[in-house]
């Protein structure tokens, strides 16, 4: 048999097999899809530099990177069937049923797997091996029997489409938006006016409140979860001497406050980008952790996404005063929008993410850090992983031509807890110079700077260091982002003409 029919024989089976499993993963949970399984599963299992080579290169399309390249390979394999299947059905047929197992496994292998999930993986390994062997029996050896393989091929082809787009409707049917528009959000207790001067944005600084749109994502999450508000619950257990389950509704008839926090994401590299700022409206989570009563000994709080994604968060620092941590529904003035979390997320100021803020939150336990390990911590994170004290340069940009003479150089400088006390600048490995600081909104927030400079034309390197208001000023000794986040001053190559 031509190698060109055996190949699209391949081809259209891969694409059989995948659709019929997203479309039955529609009808029992989307993650149960084999793709996104597998692909959740290669998340897991990839060393960290190669996930922190992603995050650098790609930013927030990584994920979509990841499916893509996961497109190219399965489409590569089914390429490989087709070749190895010229005289006999069989060596593809071993294939795609191996493809089909590996699905299985990676199902089973999810941590929100249940009796049902199983079955989109199984169909997916029967409709591929059944749709190589059917598509083989109909390639002619000859001529003559063209016309009738393209037909049976096309028609496989046109199911795939149908079951992929069917798959997908059914995975986004519920109606989640909807839930978000009936939602209205009254904190009683507002967050303070962003008083005027708190950022440079005309010299280079972010605006100091960061649209919902322009809020960083990092996380592991390769489809967006869909929990409506009226369906989400939350657990409460553990070492409590109050279990709770609580419903949304729950939530909006406690006090509602609005507090107006930084986030910082331990993949931030020393100048990075995966930092945002919001009013982020809530319950206090401190109030709901006593009302439950925790018991002696409980050093953790250990949480999960409906994904099945885990988190640890120190108890100390959610029930140290002022600790602001919350209940997140809202973020400047609207839900949560999906991919942040909505229906409800967690919130810890001056704790990096992966240990504060978990997106999707559907349950909380009680519990130490001797007696569970959460997802990053099992891949040798740390598990506390305060935020550490630093500054960036956000103008000058690398390699950007400035005119010479008097230039203003701006940036952004973080200490939470403690708050940023001053700000330095040197040029070109000369005397440090204080910059102005914007005004502070609170010790939980970024706070910019700014400085006049006189430049001589040529190139130059612009260096930045903070200093917190307990007198400690970040090292200038380099630490890359694992394990508990990066270390060094930031720089920035420029030339002025």
């Amino acid at each position: 048999m031509k190698a060109t029919r055996t190949i699209l024989i391949g081809l259209v089976s891969v694409a059989a097999a995948l659709a019929a499993g997203h479309l039955v993963a529609g009808l029992v949970s989307p993650l149960a899809s084999p793709f996104l399984a597998v692909g959740n599963t290669a998340i897991d299992l990839t060393p960290h530099p190669v996930k922190d080579f992603a995050v650098r290169t790609f930013g927030e399309n990584d994920k979509l990177v990841l499916l893509a390249g996961m497109a190219v390979v399965l489409a590569g394999l089914g390429v490989v069937a087709g070749l190895v299947s010229r005289r006999s059905p069989w060596p593809g047929t071993v294939l795609a049923g191996a493809l089909g197992l590996l699905g299985v496994a990676a199902v089973l292998a999810r941590p929100t797997t249940t009796g049902w999930s199983v079955i989109a993986p199984l169909a997916s390994l029967v409709v591929g091996v059944a749709a190589f062997r059917w598509l083989w029996s109909q390639a002619p050896a000859v001529a003559p029997g063209r016309r009738r393989f393209l037909l049976s091929t096309a028609a496989v082809a046109a199911g795939a489409g149908v079951a992929a787009v069917g798959g997908q409707w059914l995975a986004g049917r519920v109606d989640v938006e909807a839930s978000r528009r009936g939602i209205t959000l009254k904190p009683g207790d507002t967050a303070p006016e962003i008083p005027f001067g708190a950022d440079f944005a005309r010299e280079g600084t972010p605006p100091f409140i960061t649209p919902n749109d322009k809020f960083y994502r990092v996380d592991t999450a390769l489809s967006i979860p869909r929990l409506r508000a009226e369906d989400w619950r939350l657990r409460l257990h553990g070492m409590v001497d109050n279990e709770m389950v609580l419903t949304y509704d729950d939530l909006l008839r406690r006090p509602l406050v609005e507090k107006t926090i930084t986030l910082v994401c331990v993949s931030n590299e020393v100048g990075g980008p995966y930092i945002s700022t919001s009013n982020f409206i809530g319950i206090s989570l401190p109030d709901l952790l006593r009302e439950a009563g925790v018991r002696p000994g409980a050093d953790q709080l250990a949480t999960r996404s409906v994904d099945g994604w885990t988190c640890g968060t120190p108890v100390a620092s959610i029930m140290a005063p002022g600790s602001n941590a919350m209940l997140a529904l809202g973020m400047n003035g609207e839900p949560l929008p999906l991919e942040r979390g909505f229906p409800v997320r967690m919130v810890v100021p001056g704790l990096y993410g992966y240990v504060s803020a978990t997106k999707w939150l559907v349950d909380a336990e009680l519990t130490t850090f001797a007696a569970f390990d959460p997802y990053w911590a099992q891949r040798g994170w740390g598990k506390k992983a305060p935020v550490k004290v630093m500054s960036r340069v956000d103008r000058p940009k690398s390699f950007e031509r400035v005119p010479a003479g008097r230039f203003v150089a701006a940036g952004i400088a973080w200490a939470q807890h403690t708050g940023i006390d001053r700000v330095e600048v040197r040029v070109d490995g000369g005397p440090w110079q204080q910059t102005t600081l914007s005004t502070e909104v609170n010790v939980d927030t970024w706070r910019m700077w700014r400085i006049e400079l006189d430049l001589a034309p040529g190139n130059h390197t612009v260096e930045c260091r903070a200093t917190d208001r307990k007198g400690y000023t970040q090292t200038n000794d380099r630490a890359a982002p694992i394990p508990d986040g990066a270390t060094g001053w930031h720089s920035m190559v420029f030339t002025s003409v």
